[in-house]
């Protein structure tokens, strides 16, 4: 399986999460407080260096509160490779 990280998709998931984390106003450190989880993991999504998982994108959503329908849509967007 080719790898995943760094892909324009994987790219066009990052990036989105960072934004709408912004646009909600929320910090990593409140965004992790709300996930139960370090601050390191968001770092680690919004740096590019993790995956998120079909899961981990469903909690990114309601802790931020975007649509997981529309990060979808960005990924259809976007060119496999």
């Amino acid at each position: 399986m080719p790898r995943t990280l760094g892909r324009p998709r994987h790219e066009a998931l990052r990036s989105f999460i960072v934004e709408q984390r912004e646009r909600a106003g929320l910090t990593q450190h409140e965004m992790s407080a709300r996930l139960k989880r370090p601050q390191s993991f968001i770092a680690s999504i919004e740096t590019g260096q993790r995956r998120v998982d079909v899961v981990e994108l469903l909690d990114l959503a309601e802790a931020i509160g975007f649509d997981p329908h529309d990060a979808v849509r960005r990924l259809l967007s976007v060119a496999a490779d």
